[in-house]
């Protein structure tokens, strides 16, 4: 999968911000206190989601479950004037109840499709694990994995990093072309 540079750029940017938030000074673990602060902060936060869509995007980490992980690998390949609108992906994405009031907030906005598609592919990237990410994503997910912030678990899809077959990634790229093509979107080739 070839994942393009503005989902690269941003994930970086995401990782960093969930990174911020953690620990506090003494290094206890606050994310959740500052996760709950950010999300009573979304009717502020709309402001700059069209600027800065990784610094609001973390108010729905763990906000979501990807039925079809297919769509989500071809919606990191698209660039950010290429994306699907949301009502594309709703059938792929499921959104916890709180995420859903914080994503009603998000559409009254102009850009909130474009925004909500985006959030949904930087969250899908956080906890994706793949060999494309930085070595240092790894040792994060692991930490929150041991916090019990895993999304993944359970989850019977194979493993990029094991899996020695190029195969499987191909047929799940193909699956979520073929997706947005009955989505109504052009292939790409």
């Amino acid at each position: 999968m070839n994942i393009t540079p503005f989902f690269r750029d941003l994930r970086n940017s995401y990782q960093a911000e969930i990174d911020d938030m953690t620990f506090d000074s003494e290094g206890q673990d606050v994310l959740r206190q500052r996760l709950a602060q950010r999300r009573k902060e979304m009717d502020f936060l709309v402001h700059m989601m069209e600027p800065s869509p990784e610094m609001v995007a973390v108010v729905f980490h763990q906000g979501f479950r990807f039925k079809h992980p297919a769509v989500m690998e071809h919606l990191l390949t698209q660039h950010s004037d290429e994306l699907p609108g949301w009502d594309a992906l709703t059938d792929s994405i499921e959104l916890m109840p709180w995420a859903q009031a914080l994503a009603d907030v998000a559409l009254k906005q102009p850009t909130g499709e474009w925004f909500l598609t985006i959030s949904a592919g930087l969250e899908y990237m956080y906890h994706r694990h793949d060999a494309t990410q930085a070595p240092a994503a790894h040792s994060d997910d692991e930490d929150h994995e041991e916090h019990g912030h895993a999304d993944y678990a359970g989850d019977d899809r194979p493993d990029p990093v094991d899996s020695d077959d190029a195969h499987d990634a191909k047929a799940r790229e193909e699956a979520g072309a073929d997706w947005m093509v009955e989505q109504g979107f052009d292939r790409k080739d």
